[in-house]
Formats: structure tokens, C-alpha cells, sequence
């Protein structure tokens, strides 16, 4: 069984009795030791003796009179949200709970700490996996992706790896192809993950550097698919199928979910009778229909009715919000 995303922090937790993520002391500890908090040679005494108390016992509370003995202003911002989010974590028990209470209110912590807390959950939910297009689809829901159209294939390429290597030069094909949009797809050299190639994730899933097709039939689109169905049976303890489709039918559909900013306008538009221009209906990369195994969990005005999901790019880059299939699905209150 693949062991994979080990930066992830999924090892230093637990499970509780319902497989939800119990935060420990070495997760948190995890945090201390980021390089915003962790002491450096310049740092003072005051900085260093509470860095090593909250080592000794990270669930340490810490007053607002500590902070400010910390001799850099900055370094004392950084404890201020640091420990904020660290509070967060304790209050919820588990990592999902603090994940879900997030967005209850405004969000106060850096956009990077919700990140990371997707990235672990999912760990979790993928536990187990031998399918690598899964592990690489979830990658969306926290890493922001290049999105290229050549040929009529839509091809993603992590953001941040791509703007590292934009040259070209130490990317090598994926490079070329994703920031020049040259190539062929599927050339031998192309690093473009499909079934037969798909174990090449397993040894490289830390450097970020292969490449997706989400174009409508692609193997990677449908284990897209079959992680938002595990997302949602995860937190919501409901089963859903999500179908891929190359557009929606129903002249007046019941529901959406945009799982992106852009996505969600344009849905919006769409439905409120609008008209979208060409160019940018074409940022929608990909269609989806989720159905409900149980219609009763909808609802009632709603049930058995489809949801249409929608994921696009906007200037060419994919800006998933995967909160959205949690807060945003028509459910029966009761």
C-alpha cells in the first residue's frame, strides 16, 4: 500500500472512534516548529523560553503579556495567528471539526493553514488508496492548478511548480507544454498521468510535477469525480454519486455548486436567465451531475433532484473551494 503525503502531518495524528483526525501534541508541535515561530540566532530570551515551554506542552496557554516580551514585533504577530489557529484546533477536538468551524464566521487564520488542513483531511479520506489519479485529483482541492487548453484537452499542472520552473529548462516537457502550450498531448515524453502511466505519481506525488487531463472521458476527470463522493461521505456521512457531463440539460435545474469562485458566478448567471459571453463560458473546465443515494437526505422541495457541479479557471488558473460541496448541498435540516 502506497505511503504517501508524508508532509501532510497525517502521521502525527490519530483517529477517533468515527475516523475523524484527533489533534495531538506532535501535530502541534508540528507548527512550532515552522520557521515563522521557530527561534533563529538573532532571536531573544524571551522569544526562546516560550518556543521551548510550548515545545514541553503545546496546549500551553499562552497570555498576551508573553507575546509582547517577545523582542520582534513580527515574530509576536506570527504567535498571535499561530496560536489563534492552534486554539481553533483545540476547541473542535479534531481536525475536521476545526475545518468545518472555519467557515461558520470570517476566516482568521491564513489562507495557507486552511490549505493545509485539506490536504490532511484528505490524507485521511484517501487512507489506503492504491488508485495514484485519485491522490493527484485531490490535489486540486488545496493546491491551485495551471489549467491549459490544447487541442481540446484540458490539462493542469500544479501553479507553484509551474511559475518555479517557467522557463522550461529543469521542467523539461511538462514545462514547455503548460507554459508555451506546445506539444502534443501524450507524446511519450509528456508526464501526463493516465491509467497505464499513473504509478509514476507515487514516487515523485512531494515534487508536484505531473500533469492531469480533465478533458470529459479522461480517467483522471472520473477519479476527480470519486474524490468529491469520498469528501462528502467523510464529513457529511452521506452518500452521493457524482457523474461527469459534458453539459446540463435541464432547461431549469433544480440546484448548483460551484467549486470555485468563478464557477459559482457563472452558475449564478446561468440560472438567474442571464447571458454569459463565449469567452468566458469557456473557463468552465469541467461538468458535474451528484445525485443523493438517499433522496430523504435532500431537501424535501428538492429531493431526488440533480445537483450540478461546475469547476473553472479563471485566468487560466483553478481556485477550488472545497468547503463548498459541505455548506452549499440542499440538505434536509432533519
Amino acid at each position: 500500500m502506497p505511503d504517501f503525503w508524508r508532509n501532510s502531518g497525517f502521521h502525527l495524528l490519530e483517529r477517533d472512534a468515527a475516523g475523524r483526525l484527533r489533534v495531538t501534541d506532535d501535530f502541534l508541535r508540528a507548527y512550532y516548529l515552522r520557521p515563522e515561530i521557530h527561534p533563529v540566532e538573532e532571536s531573544g530570551p524571551a522569544e526562546r523560553a516560550l518556543h521551548a515551554s510550548l515545545m514541553a506542552q503545546p496546549r500551553l496557554e499562552v497570555s498576551k503579556e508573553q507575546i509582547l516580551k517577545i523582542e520582534d514585533r513580527d515574530v509576536q504577530d506570527s504567535y498571535r495567528i499561530l496560536l489563534r489557529f492552534r486554539d481553533r484546533l483545540l476547541d473542535a477536538g479534531t481536525v475536521e471539526g476545526a475545518y468545518m468551524a472555519l467557515f461558520k464566521g470570517a476566516i482568521d487564520v491564513p489562507p495557507m493553514f486552511v490549505d493545509q488542513l485539506t490536504h490532511v483531511i484528505l490524507r485521511n479520506v484517501l487512507d489506503g488508496t492504491e488508485d495514484a489519479l485519485r491522490a493527484r485529483a485531490a490535489e486540486l482541492f488545496w493546491r491551485e492548478q495551471k489549467a491549459t487548453i490544447r487541442d481540446g484537452h484540458v490539462l493542469l499542472a500544479d501553479l507553484e511548480t509551474v511559475e518555479m520552473h517557467a522557463s522550461g529548462n529543469r521542467y523539461g516537457s511538462v514545462g514547455r507544454l503548460i507554459v508555451e502550450a506546445q506539444g502534443e498531448l501524450g507524446a511519450a515524453e509528456l508526464d501526463v498521468l493516465e491509467r497505464a502511466n499513473a504509478g509514476l505519481y507515487w514516487s515523485r506525488e512531494s515534487k508536484h510535477d505531473t500533469v492531469v487531463s480533465l478533458t470529459y472521458g479522461r480517467p483522471a476527470l472520473d477519479a476527480f469525480a470519486r474524490v468529491i463522493e469520498l469528501w462528502v461521505a467523510h464529513f457529511l456521512g452521506l452518500q452521493v454519486k457524482v457523474k461527469p457531463i459534458r453539459q446540463i440539460e435541464e432547461a431549469r435545474w433544480a440546484w448548483h455548486v460551484g467549486l470555485d469562485a468563478e464557477s459559482s458566478a457563472i452558475l449564478n448567471e446561468l440560472w438567474a436567465g442571464k447571458q454569459v459571453d463565449a469567452g468566458r463560458m469557456r473557463n468552465i473546465l469541467a461538468l458535474f451531475a451528484l445525485q443523493f443515494d438517499e433522496p430523504a437526505a435532500m431537501r424535501a422541495d428538492l429531493a431526488g433532484r440533480a445537483v450540478y457541479l461546475a469547476l473553472s479557471a479563471e485566468d487560466g488558473v483553478v481556485r477550488m473551494k472545497p468547503q463548498n460541496l459541505l455548506l452549499n448541498l440542499p440538505l434536509n435540516e432533519a
